[in-house]
């Protein structure tokens, strides 16, 4: 099988952004992935996108981060307050599972730890399909096998009952009983209101929905304890700077883009030609089987990031292309809907807060630092070394005054 790899950004960029390639990092978890908006391809991919994009929209975005968010933040918070801390990775996926739930549209009626934990071991499952292709251990039929029993019990204790809801919701306002603006705002609504236009029967609804579900946790997660870890070293190393990081929105941001540019979500983007793809920066077209985006290396391009791309600086100037997270969020057709939503956008120095969307990232870190997090002293953080994508297993905190 013949591979062209790719590793500067430039061309990252250029090839990113054709529309004939096709999604291929996760065949290995085709039982979960396979149906999913990121693995579909064409007419069928450009109308799936279409409705989610009805979705993450700039209105969306703001009510979310002034109105539900700050709620979910402290709801979340409170037992790691009364304990003086936790495990960041484990506080990470409480708090982004209720981000996730409420955009994918899977309701939890009880909010009780019990249900909590319930949909949490979901999500953990339902992630492995992600990662299948990169496993360094274990049984790929064993975990193939415990994702389809996960998604049977998904659609009992948590799918079935909140498409019932909107499905009553839904002819009410067919029926004109409900104004069509009271109707949930989530991915599971926009789907079932448009079913007859795209080829979505049940069982594809529930998979749509799961990996919603546990995508935005899964790398959100990472994400966010990837940042805690430079905020913590570079407020360590650099104590001029702490209180930039405490008061300084756009400083802050910044350490997050940083972080997210070092820590992408996969190690390398994977996808399948269709036809030669023609790029400026090469005198040949490519025409190999398939086609690797080394995202290390293109993250890491010095002729973007500087001579010093590998190491975590937020005073990096700004890169001459593109921006200071790199492609971690895809380019093209595939980029990442919901990156607003986790990174935000640009905050200028001295910019008005109502005019600022600051992105869930930094919403939830600036709630760390408010409550005084910093590292456990007594517990050392792990990494994960089941896959290849070296993340942090477990990361112990410490909240309150020093």
């Amino acid at each position: 099988m013949s591979t062209t790899v790719i590793t500067t950004y430039r061309e990252a960029d250029e090839v990113l952004r054709v529309n004939t390639l096709r999604q291929s990092l996760y065949e290995e978890g085709a039982i979960l992935m396979k149906d999913v908006l990121v693995n579909l391809f064409g007419e069928e991919h450009q109308a799936r996108r279409h409705l989610a994009q009805k979705l993450f929209r700039r209105d969306y975005f703001r009510n979310y981060e002034r109105h539900v968010f700050p709620r979910t933040i402290a709801e979340t918070l409170v037992p790691y307050l009364e304990s003086g801390g936790g495990d960041l990775a484990d506080f990470s996926y409480r708090v982004l599972m209720n981000l996730t739930a409420d955009s994918s549209g899977i309701d939890r009626p009880t909010r009780t730890r019990e249900e909590t934990a319930t949909l949490l071991r979901m999500i953990h499952t339902f992630s492995q399909a992600a990662t299948l292709g990169q496993i360094t251990s274990g049984d790929p039929d064993r975990i193939r096998g415990e994702i389809a029993r996960t998604l049977v019990e998904f659609d009992a204790a948590f799918f079935e009952p909140s498409e019932r809801r909107r499905r009553a919701l839904i002819d009410a306002a067919a029926r004109g009983e409900i104004d069509t603006a009271a109707l949930p705002r989530d991915l599971l609504t926009i789907l079932m209101l448009n079913e007859d236009k795209v080829d979505l029967p049940r069982d594809k609804l529930i998979k749509e929905t799961a990996y919603f579900l546990f995508v935005g946790a899964l790398s959100s997660t990472h994400a966010l304890t990837h940042a805690m870890h430079h905020v913590f070293t570079w407020r360590a190393e650099h104590p001029e700077d702490a209180g930039r990081i405490e008061q300084d929105p756009a400083f802050l941001q910044r350490c997050i883009w940083e972080s997210l540019r070092l820590h992408p979500p996969t190690p390398e983007l994977n996808r399948r030609l269709t036809c030669p793809v023609h790029a400026k920066s090469r005198a040949q077209a490519i025409d190999t089987q398939d086609l690797v985006i080394d995202m290390k290396q293109v993250n890491q391009d010095p002729s973007m990031f500087g001579a010093d791309a590998q190491a975590f600086d937020p005073h990096r100037a700004d890169p001459p292309q593109g921006w200071l997270y790199g492609v971690t969020f895809g380019l093209g057709v595939h980029a990442c809907l919901g990156r607003i939503l986790v990174a935000g956008t640009p905050i200028q120095p001295g910019a008005d807060p109502q005019d600022i969307e600051y992105g869930t990232l930094h919403l939830i870190i600036k709630a760390l630092l408010d409550h005084g997090i910093r590292p456990d002293p007594d517990r050392p953080p792990t990494v994960e070394t089941l896959t290849t994508r070296k993340n942090w297993k477990v990361y112990p905190f410490v909240l309150g005054s020093r």
